[in-house]
Order: C-alpha cells, then sequence, then structure tokens
C-alpha cells in the first residue's frame, strides 16, 4: 500500500517527483508560485484541486478545509525558508519575524502529525541547529525521534557539489540516525561533469537579445526529439527508462565580450584568470565578482553556483563549459 506525503514549499516538483518513484502518493501540495503549481501538477500525479496556491501562512489558518489531506498523512515534506538563521542573530528563530514560514511548517506538522517529516534547507542553517531541535521538541510535544545530517549530491550519483541540512523525524519508534547510516551507506557511482553532458547536442552563441522565442540548431530547443547514448549515467539517472526527448536545451543571449572572455579563461578559472584580465569588466569588485564568471571543468563535478537575475538587467554568475553554454539552475 502506499504511503501518503503532503510536499510544503513544493517548488515544480523535483522532491515529490523522487518520493513518487520511491512509491509515495503525493496527496496534497503548496507553493506561493502559481508557475510552479502548473509545472508540479503538469508532472506529478496530482489533482490541481490538491494544490493549495498561495501563502503558506494562510494555508495555516485554512487547514481545516483540507483536513481530509492532513488526515492519517505518512510523512511531511518541505523545505521552509528560513531568513533569520545567522549565527550574529540573537533571536530564537521560531521567534524572528522572518521567519514565519519556517514557523507555518512547524505549525501545519502539529496539526497534522504525521508519522514522518523531512525538512531540508540550506547548509547554513546547521548553524543553528541546535535551536532548530529545540523548536520541533517544543511544537511537536517531544514525541518524535528527530536526527539531522548534511548531505551532499555528489555522493549520490549526482555530478554536483551541493550540500544541503536534512533533518528527519518519526514518532513510531524508529530510530532516525539509522535512517541516515542506511541511506550513506548505500554507494553510488562517482560521475562528473562529463557523464552528464557529453552525449548533448553541441550549440553554438545566441547572439540575439530578448530570443527566448527562438529555436534552431544553432541555440537550442525547449522540446525536441533525441536519441541519447545509452550510457551508464543516462541508465542511472533515468532509472533504466527510455526516453526520447531533450528538454531546455538552449543557451541564453550572451554578448562578445563574454564569448571572449569564456574562449580564453582555462577550465577551472575565474574571473582573476591573468588570461582575461584585459578585458574582464569589474576589475575595481574583483573580490566581490570573482566567480562572475567561472568556467566549469570536464572532468569534476560542477560546483553550486549562485547568481542573481532579472530579464531586463541581467546579473548572472554565470558557468560555461566548451562544449556547453550554461548557467546552473540555482536556489
Amino acid at each position: 500500500m502506499k504511503k501518503n506525503v503532503i510536499d510544503l514549499f513544493s517548488g515544480c516538483g523535483g522532491l515529490s517527483l523522487g518520493l513518487e518513484q520511491a512509491g509515495f502518493n503525493v496527496v496534497f501540495a503548496n507553493d506561493i508560485n502559481p508557475i510552479c503549481a502548473e509545472t508540479f501538477v503538469e508532472n506529478i500525479n496530482i489533482n490541481k484541486k490538491c494544490f493549495f496556491i498561495g501563502d503558506i501562512n494562510e494555508l495555516v489558518v485554512e487547514h481545516q478545509k483540507y483536513q481530509k489531506y492532513f488526515t492519517n498523512v505518512d510523512l511531511i515534506s518541505g523545505g521552509p525558508p528560513c531568513q533569520g538563521f545567522s549565527m550574529a542573530n540573537r533571536q530564537r528563530i521560531i521567534d524572528d519575524p522572518r521567519n514565519a514560514l519556517y514557523k507555518a511548517y512547524l505549525q501545519l506538522l502539529s496539526f497534522a502529525k504525521p508519522k514522518f517529516f523531512i525538512m531540508e534547507n540550506v547548509r547554513g542553517m546547521a548553524k543553528k541547529i541546535d535551536e532548530i531541535l529545540e523548536d520541533f521538541d517544543e511544537v511537536l510535544k517531544g514525541k518524535y525521534d528527530i536526527s539531522y545530517r548534511i548531505l551532499n549530491a555528489k555522493n549520490f550519483g549526482i555530478p554536483q557539489n551541493r550540500e544541503r541540512l536534512f533533518v528527519i523525524g518519526n514518532r513510531i519508534g524508529v530510530e532516525s540516525e539509522k535512517i541516515f547510516q542506511n541511506i550513506c551507506n548505500n554507494k553510488y557511482k562517482n560521475f562528473v561533469l562529463k557523464d552528464a553532458i557529453s552525449d548533448l547536442p553541441k550549440l553554438g552563441f545566441n547572439k540575439v537579445k530578448n530570443s527566448t522565442s527562438l529555436e534552431n540548431n544553432e541555440v537550442g530547443f525547449r522540446e525536441i526529439e533525441y536519441t541519447y547514448k545509452k550510457t551508464e549515467f543516462y541508465k542511472f539517472i533515468n532509472d533504466n527508462r527510455k526516453i526520447n526527448f531533450l528538454y531546455n536545451h538552449k543557451n541564453r543571449y550572451n554578448n562578445e565580450r563574454d564569448i571572449k572572455i569564456f574562449s580564453l579563461l582555462p577550465q577551472g578559472e575565474n574571473s582573476l584568470h591573468p588570461s582575461i584580465s584585459d578585458i574582464m569588466p569589474y576589475k575595481t569588485r574583483n573580490h566581490i565578482f570573482k566567480d562572475k564568471y567561472f568556467k566549469l571543468k570536464y572532468d569534476e563535478v560542477c560546483k553550486t553556483n549562485l547568481y542573481r537575475a532579472n530579464y531586463t538587467n541581467c546579473d548572472f554568475g554565470v558557468c560555461l563549459h566548451d562544449e556547453l553554454f550554461a548557467t546552473a539552475q540555482i536556489e
């Protein structure tokens, strides 16, 4: 019998997809972004009526309307944004007004009393782990066995250096620490960037501004039929399913300066490399923009990249590889 799960702060459904593949049944989800909700419903086996689009604090107030989903739920998962977890902040996380979403997550846990819960967040939140455990214990009345661990995606077959804090708890008598031990005892092949992108069609340069609708062999396609090489990574990442389409293999706009910078920049080097010192546009702010430009290394895992962007005045932290112009998908 499938176990029921509620996904809070669901985004477009990455976590729910994994839970479905692990045998869970997603019965309810929430996110404030309607575009994320649309993507979620398209990809996850859930009725759109079971997706609450809006602020989770509104869901807390109206949760009784959705009581049938919150009754006898096996798992609640979520990664509440937490803006006030800095070590310099002396106010408790649960009392900091910036952390209303974190508090709402705890409140919904207390209403639903799931058998298990998962909370994931940035690794920096571990600095406040003692407070976090106190908050969970206080709100959940000490009825859950709780443990935590920082896990890195590169240790689980993903060619990306991405660390996240996971907090798990249960009220059915299982030692949560043993769950983490079992997770970490599983061994995965260490894939690198080359394994993930070497079979993708090579693209040229997109030199046309505001060209999101442009699609061709030079700039790429949002969706195209494609035959993948049956590599070890292909089989692993797709769980041996046959995939016949390539999605979102497109270049963003690159100006002539960026193209020249990346043609000169060696793999593994950033904005401070002497090969681009004469054309680097942010010399006076090198201490801030050292990773404004970074060329990924083909034979290593991909770094976790951070950027800020809007579509009228882009300020990207850019990752590029010889065979693939790309901006990493960032939290």
